[in-house]
């Protein structure tokens, strides 16, 4: 059953908390439940540039929405000014407040709304960002192969214990629609102790969607909130961009060393072969 179960809904309590932290009696328990997936709908679309992880909604006597994103920046924007607009878009979709004039008053049964943007300071430990990442690419008509493996080179260099990445649907265009998977390093979905992150994405293409999934191993020991101790080195390009840096260490010392992605960014050039001299007699 380790293929046919959620994997993240299969922890929760282990490695996993619950993203909708509160409690409510029967008669307010479907109330809140669909005001939590409205807020998820209207929040999605509009951080989806900035990298959105996932959505935390907690319900004390306020209503907190923590934001999990890969660029806070975005999301803030200048001043406060894009952050601002969103919160009067939550005040419209749960207080019923339109005007400036509603905004600005306050009345007993308005719920409390306080937004919180927490930067992912992991990347590439993220199932969900990683798999974005992959549709995006194929959104933009790039091989659907390379931007799997791609991802998978990124995140074993981070130091993740394993990673399976798998497309389904008509891919490159096919007619009959299929799946196809990269696995490397060591999963373990069977053990719940292991921390694994699971996440679905899909690619809108012209041939229709194609989905993608992503499941990640993390290390041992591995916090959220702390950044990776074996992070890519990202001046030579070791998030898979493209990396440069001059070579002094052989003969032709002012030859640049180029990385297309693929590998740690420091890609080797190989010295210049200096012929030998000939015997006498040859």
């Amino acid at each position: 059953m380790g293929q046919k179960v959620n994997p993240n809904a299969l922890r929760i309590g282990i490695t996993r908390n619950w993203s909708g932290q509160w409690y409510a009696d029967r008669k307010k328990f479907a109330g809140l439940l669909k005001q939590d997936i409205q807020i998820r709908r209207y929040l999605e679309p509009l951080l989806k540039d900035a990298g959105l992880s996932r959505i935390d909604i907690q319900r004390t006597k306020s209503l907190t929405i923590v934001c999990f994103v890969q660029r806070p920046g975005l999301v803030i924007g200048q001043d406060g000014a894009k952050l601002t607009e969103i919160k009067n878009g939550l005040e419209k979709l749960i207080n019923h407040k339109v005007t400036k004039k509603q905004l600005t008053e306050k009345n007993k049964d308005d719920v409390d709304i306080k937004i919180s943007i927490v930067e992912v300071q992991n990347p590439d430990f993220d199932a969900n960002l990683v798999a974005q990442s992959i549709a995006s690419q194929i959104e933009q008509r790039a091989s659907y192969r390379m931007a799997q493996k791609k991802a998978i080179q990124r995140v074993m260099r981070a130091g993740a214990q394993g990673i399976k990445t798998q497309t389904g649907g008509r891919l490159n265009g096919a007619e009959i629609s299929r799946d196809e998977f990269y696995k490397e390093g060591a999963l373990g979905l069977m053990t719940l102790n292991n921390n694994i992150d699971y996440a679905l994405a899909e690619a809108h293409t012209i041939y229709g969607k194609i989905g993608v999934k992503v499941w990640i191993a993390r290390p041992k020991g591995f916090a959220e909130d702390k950044p990776s101790e074996k992070a890519p080195d990202r001046r030579f390009g070791g998030h898979g961009g493209f990396g440069f840096r001059r070579n002094n260490g052989f003969a032709n010392g002012n030859r640049p060393s180029y990385n297309n992605g693929q590998g740690n960014g420091h890609a080797a050039v190989k010295p210049a072969v200096v012929p030998s001299a000939e015997k006498k007699g040859e």
